[in-house]
């Protein structure tokens, strides 16, 4: 099976040697992606909920130059450095999600995230 390679200028270009995203049959995976305004390249960092609006955003972008959206996602993976960042993480979250369609997800605080952000999220997503 061919893999195709997604890259778009509205989301962050990748700060190491990956893709942010690759499509392979009906699905496509999306590397973890953090604050990174793709506008300025700079981090947005003045709060939790923005910082993971940010995220949330860049993963939209992505989804898009791959023709899908928010209810193709089958799966999220959530890294945080924080639990206690945990409740105002996923109200952000569950706005670009519906309820009964929101995909399956996992959680996990760590140590760090790259440049040291807060939150980083990576997706699964099928046609």
């Amino acid at each position: 099976m061919s893999k195709r390679i997604i890259n778009t200028s509205n989301a962050p270009t990748p700060v190491g040697p990956y893709n942010q995203a690759t499509i392979t049959g009906n699905m496509l995976f999306i590397s973890g992606q953090i604050a990174i305004d793709p506008s300025n390249g700079n981090l947005v960092q003045d709060s939790i909920e923005n910082e993971t609006r940010q995220v949330m955003i860049n993963l939209k972008s992505i989804l898009i130059a791959a023709e899908m959206d928010f209810e193709n996602v089958v799966k999220t993976s959530v890294f945080v450095t924080d639990m206690n960042n945990y409740a105002k993480i996923n109200a952000v979250y569950a706005e670009f999600f519906n309820d009964d369609t929101a995909p399956a997800r996992e959680l996990v605080e760590v140590a760090n995230l790259p440049k040291f952000v807060n939150v980083e999220i990576s997706l699964i997503a099928t046609r």
